[in-house]
């Protein structure tokens, strides 16, 4: 896996490419000269453990011949407060599922993912507390 990281302006205004081609982009924080352009480096690394749940979520319930119709999932992130680093301390990640859903089956989903096979929540669980919970819509 390779990423390559380069300069948009003359702050902190970055790009990020794959070996695919795709991009995104990345800024400072307004305290420290950011323009608001992008997302902040630890905003990307919450999205990046919401990707990851649910596109596992998403890969199990299709397992389990489950009518997932969409999801939407919320992540609320604290950090270190007057830290350097500020790491995060706790991550709640919430799920909304839309569609005749067997609630048994979202809980395993979820718990599967969360618990054993997302990588970015191993990693980031060595210095935060991750909760989950969900809530099922169900839809004509």
């Amino acid at each position: 896996m390779k990423i390559e990281i380069r300069r948009l302006d003359q702050a902190f205004y970055l790009q990020a490419t794959n070996e695919s081609g795709n991009t995104t982009e990345t800024d400072g924080a307004a305290e420290i000269g950011g323009s608001g352009k992008a997302m902040r480096p630890m905003q990307l690394l919450l999205t990046s453990l919401g990707s990851c749940s649910t596109i596992d979520v998403i890969h199990f319930l299709n397992k389990q011949r489950q009518p997932l119709q969409d999801i939407r999932v919320t992540l609320d992130g604290e950090r270190e407060q007057d830290k350097t680093p500020a790491l995060f301390t706790n991550i709640h990640v919430h799920f909304d599922l839309y569609g005749p859903l067997d609630e048994k089956k979202v809980t395993k989903a979820i718990d599967l993912s969360m618990e054993k096979y997302c990588s970015v929540a191993r990693i980031v669980e060595k210095t935060a507390r991750i909760t989950w919970g969900y809530a099922i819509h169900p839809t004509d």
